[in-house]
């Protein structure tokens, strides 16, 4: 373990002042991925406060700057600061140097800067260059973007071709994929359901899909049904 910069002493005093033992054990046990002794244990809205109050002070841009992080709620904290940038140019580099940094589902998928929404046509230049990418996460992110911000008014039906050409062992990428598909299924049925009905998922991302949209309100009693008789046994 390397010294802890000034910048990142002063935040883990902060952290370790929030900590939850008991939400320590929980967190852990929700990502296999990471060592447990990473795991501070600070609830999402304690985080979420102190990474907004951090973000303010003159320790935030040299915070960012330290990476790798030691402790998962430091990453966590990194997110935040990004979230908060305003300048759109700025969030991007920002990102791109935390990408590959990031080692687990929960701080990729928290990670949704509100300036995207201002920027969606770069943002999705973006993205294709993110879902090829050999990092799990990083490719993760992107599919997470695509879902989160083009499956209402911004989408095309040739999106849907963007998870569905991943090929990919890594678990976390076919589950954000299957995620994406559920998600289109309930958003945009009628395009989603041809990638479901010609099976061009492979059979775990397949079923998951159908699983995930099954659990879903958005999802009519009758799709479900069909939805059903195309699981892959």
């Amino acid at each position: 373990m390397r010294e802890a910069a000034p910048a990142e002493a002063v935040l883990r005093e902060k952290l370790f002042s929030l900590q939850d033992l008991k939400y320590r054990e929980f967190q852990s046990k929700l990502m296999p991925t990471i060592d447990s002794d990473t795991v501070i244990g600070v609830r999402t809205p304690d985080l979420r406060k102190l990474s907004k109050e951090f973000a303010k002070t003159e320790y935030a841009e040299q915070f960012i700057k330290c990476l790798p992080h030691e402790y998962y709620e430091e990453n966590n904290v990194h997110g935040f600061i990004i979230e908060a940038e305003k300048d759109y140019g700025a969030v991007i580099e920002k990102i791109e140097d935390f990408l590959p940094y990031i080692d687990n589902w929960a701080t990729c998928d928290l990670i949704s800067p509100k300036v995207f929404k201002k920027h969606l046509p770069e943002l999705f230049e973006k993205i294709k260059e993110w879902t090829k990418s050999e990092h799990t996460y990083t490719v993760r992110f992107g599919i997470g973007m695509l879902m989160r911000y083009y499956l209402d008014k911004e989408f095309k039906a040739e999106y849907l071709e963007i998870p569905a050409q991943i090929s990919s062992d890594e678990y976390y990428i076919n589950m954000m994929i299957a995620w994406y598909f559920a998600t289109a299924l309930a958003k945009q049925y009628d395009a989603a359901l041809p990638y479901i009905e010609n099976r061009r998922l492979d059979r775990w991302t397949h079923n998951k899909a159908i699983q995930k949209a099954i659990e879903s309100y958005r999802v009519s009693a009758e799709q479900k049904a069909y939805l059903r008789t195309l699981r892959i046994k």
